[in-house]
């Protein structure tokens, strides 16, 4: 099985979308004071750089 661009593509935006998951996750449970911002933002901008590669795919 190979792996086109395309599929490179989906597989990253797969993991930068649990990596989000999991860094909001950890923002909002295990730190609540001012550490859980950070790790929330840097969720949310795991989520922004998918939906960049979620957008490249077929472009590129």
């Amino acid at each position: 099985m190979g792996m086109n661009k395309n599929t490179v593509l989906a597989w990253a935006t797969f993991i930068m979308i649990i990596m989000g998951l999991i860094l909001i996750g950890l923002g909002i449970y295990r730190y609540a004071d001012v550490a859980g911002w950070g790790f929330s933002a840097v969720g949310v901008g795991f989520f922004a750089i998918a939906w960049v590669f979620n957008a490249l795919k077929g472009r590129v």
